[in-house]
């Protein structure tokens, strides 16, 4: 699978502008080789987040030659935003959550959390198996998280994504299950550095595969 990461510098009057160009991707949902796409406002920053994930780096690299360029300069996207960071890269690591399957909790999660994590050298093997061991089967326990992935953006930097039912669930995670967990991951033998976001999801900026997708 191949996830994609990208953040948008929205002033704010143009967020509504921002808002309706974004639901115009919907029309992507026939693309061979989605699994899906959502995003939300970083109440942190104000600015707009976007997590796309596809089958494979074929499969996004042929939506990228054969439909992204026309529904952008469709929406006008680009008249809304002052600045863009796009990393995209292999997804090396799922994680069950509630759900049955990722697609179903792209489908239902409020919620987006995600890690962006700088990994010091020649670590990543022993950072996906903390991930593997403490994060993943933690998360799972505390309760509303639908399920995860974790993304290879570069050798040294690693995105962890969870979907989460809602702001609820992951609050009583961060405060009743966090804390422990945080003290068993070690992560100061593995990270350089960690920036996370909150993003609530937006309904309309989620773009699922149509039923008659390939």
């Amino acid at each position: 699978m191949w996830g994609k990461w990208i953040g948008c510098t929205v002033p704010g009057a143009e967020r509504g502008r921002f808002d309706s160009a974004q639901r115009a991707w919907a029309v992507i949902g026939d693309q061979e080789g989605l699994v899906g796409q959502v995003g939300g406002w970083d109440p942190d920053t104000g600015h707009a987040r976007v997590l796309g994930l596809w089958s494979g780096a074929g499969a996004h690299d042929r939506f990228m030659r054969e439909r992204h360029d026309a529904v952008y300069a469709g929406s006008r996207q680009a008249d809304s935003f002052t600045g863009i960071e796009t990393a995209a890269g292999e997804t090396v690591l799922e994680m069950a959550g509630e759900t049955s399957d990722l697609s179903r909790a792209l489908e239902t999660a409020g919620l987006l959390r995600v890690a962006d994590c700088r990994l010091l050298p020649g670590r990543e093997e022993s950072f996906l198996e903390v991930q593997r061991r403490v994060w993943g089967p933690g998360m799972a326990a505390a309760g509303g998280m639908l399920a995860g992935v974790v993304t290879r953006l570069a050798p040294d930097r690693h995105l962890v994504t969870t979907l989460w039912s809602g702001p609820a669930a992951h609050e009583r995670y961060r405060t009743e299950h966090f804390p422990s967990l945080l003290a068993r991951a070690g992560l100061a033998h593995d990270l350089r550095s960690t920036a996370g976001h909150l993003v609530p999801l937006e309904p309309a900026w989620r773009v699922l595969p149509t039923a008659d997708t390939p």
